[in-house]
């Protein structure tokens, strides 16, 4: 039979009991937050000094040129041989000036779609046309390498209410970076048919140097540089991907990778039909990516 004074030290070694493993419990919860908040730290410190490193490069590159052409058109006396050059600089000083717009144009969009500030001009637009009217603007970098550029698009494709700009910035993104790291005489394929939703699948398929999974998440990542052997040759900030996903989420689509090193990769664009848009309340989120109606492989072949 416990006694009372024997009750009362039970109880007492039960809450001290109780109190220790609370004390271990908040310590343990402590130490896991406090890993996880270096963890983060870390994380962010390493994107920016990723962020650093290329926008001191891609930024750098075109001010160095704009102002060395500029001051050699100072430098130059009047006559004939200094006009010719001075059109030769002042080519240059306007395809450094474009390049440096591009690169500010891709961080303010890059930056509107993750903060969920960012506005689609949505009219019918057809895909086929938007194909079409990008096709030209890549002929020459395509050209230049020797590779076969074979596009199948489906007739009668249906008419989605889309922003066109932003459509083509996406298509040309992924057409120049299919060309970018496929090597010359390599082949590019563009497919694009209608689902049965009634909206659309673009797919961009090449024959170019391929990607693994971790590479994938790091090129769909803002400022990913994935390094390979052609690529650590290619300008970019990498954020082409990183935004034509984000214009794709934006307009209620997708955007995923399928890609093998030393295969090549096919980028899959999936824009709903009438109604099949997703309401969206910021850009910066992440999903499983939404599964196209014709896989990949079926439709390259």
């Amino acid at each position: 039979m416990l006694t009372r004074t024997g009750s009362r030290e039970r109880r007492s070694a039960l809450a001290r009991y109780s109190e220790t493993m609370g004390e271990l419990a908040l310590r343990r919860h402590t130490e896991l937050a406090m890993t996880a908040a270096k963890a983060e730290s870390d994380l962010a410190n390493r994107a920016k000094s990723a962020l650093l490193g290329t926008m001191s490069h891609e930024l750098r590159t075109p001010l160095n040129a704009i102002i060395g052409f500029a001051d050699l058109i100072q430098t130059l006396k009047p006559g004939e041989e200094a006009a010719a050059k001075s059109i030769d600089y002042a080519g240059y000083i306007g395809d450094a000036g474009r390049h440096l717009l591009e690169v500010v144009s891709d961080i303010l969009d890059m930056s509107k779609i993750e903060s969920g500030a960012f506005t689609l001009d949505r009219r019918p637009c057809s895909i086929a046309k938007l194909i079409e009217e990008c096709l030209p603007l890549v002929a020459k970098r395509i050209g230049d390498k020797h590779q076969i550029l074979e596009p199948r698009i489906q007739p009668r494709m249906p008419r989605l209410a889309l922003d066109g700009r932003r459509i083509k910035q996406i298509l040309i993104n992924l057409l120049s970076n299919a060309s970018k790291f496929t090597p010359e005489r390599g082949r590019i394929l563009l497919v694009a048919r209608g689902n049965k939703d009634g909206g659309v699948t673009v797919c961009v398929v090449d024959s170019g140097v391929g990607m693994s999974q971790d590479d994938i998440a790091i090129a769909l990542s803002p400022f990913g540089q994935v390094q390979s052997h052609l690529s650590r040759t290619q300008e970019g900030t990498g954020l082409g991907l990183p935004i034509a996903l984000g214009l794709a989420r934006e307009h209620g689509g997708d955007l995923y990778l399928e890609s093998e090193p030393g295969v090549g990769t096919t980028a899959v664009l999936t824009l709903p039909g009438p109604g099949g848009a997703v309401a969206r309340g910021g850009g910066g989120e992440r999903r499983r990516p939404r599964k196209a109606a014709h896989s990949a492989k079926e439709i390259a072949t």
